[in-house]
């Protein structure tokens, strides 16, 4: 067989996984977002913000959820209308704009973000060292994708100034977060850190070559 002509089929069957899961995924968003009486699109703006109390420009959300600007434009504008977000000047750039949640908004975005889903409860029967795993698994796809500029850049530990991998080897918590002064797991890493400060270009490079040998 020539291998060179052949892609690996494990990576090929990862990503159907990925597709199935996604599907559910879909499935459980339409089911929240349609409780709350939002679209999907509205329901992930909520949830998107409820984690960014002090707002992001419209083209940043638009960013992080894969949609046009004027999509976006739309979405923002009605839950405007809803009293959920609302939209003020950026003391940074007179020409740009901050959306944030009121308070209204900010509780039903925290609920939509902590919901019951299908797939929370699968992940739940996982062993935590099975969940451990597969949560750096995905860091590492995230940060891959993050580097490709398939997606916008994540506040993910790996990439923080207070991140120290491996600091305790040998111990079950192996890294460190010196912003908490505390030894954090493979299991306590964050793919979106309300404290995450970015560390300088070439100290993730070293961090993140730690992080992977450990």
């Amino acid at each position: 067989m020539d291998h060179a002509s052949h892609p690996d089929p494990v990576p090929h069957r990862l990503r159907e996984g990925f597709e199935r899961i996604a599907l559910v995924l879909r499935a459980d968003l339409w089911s929240a977002a349609g409780t709350a009486g939002l679209n999907p699109t509205q329901a992930q703006v909520l949830a998107l913000l409820a984690a960014r109390p002090a707002g992001l420009r419209p083209k940043e959300i638009a960013a992080h959820l894969a949609v046009s600007a004027a999509s976006m434009a739309d979405t923002l504008a009605a839950l405007e209308r809803k009293s959920l977000l609302r939209r003020t000047p950026d003391p940074s750039d007179a020409r740009a704009q901050i959306a944030r949640l009121t308070e209204e908004g900010l509780e039903l975005g925290r609920s939509l973000a902590s919901s019951a889903s299908q797939i929370a409860a699968a992940l739940a029967q996982l062993t935590a060292a099975e969940q451990a795993g597969l949560l750096r698994a995905q860091i590492k796809i995230i940060r891959s994708l993050q580097q490709a500029g398939a997606i916008p850049v994540q506040r993910l530990c790996v990439s923080c100034r207070h991140f120290r991998p491996n600091a305790h080897p040998g111990e079950a918590a192996s890294h460190h977060c010196a912003f908490v002064n505390a030894a954090i797991g493979d299991r306590d890493l964050r793919l979106d850190c309300g404290e995450h400060e970015e560390a300088d270009p070439a100290i993730q490079a070293a961090t993140w070559t730690a992080f992977a040998e450990g």
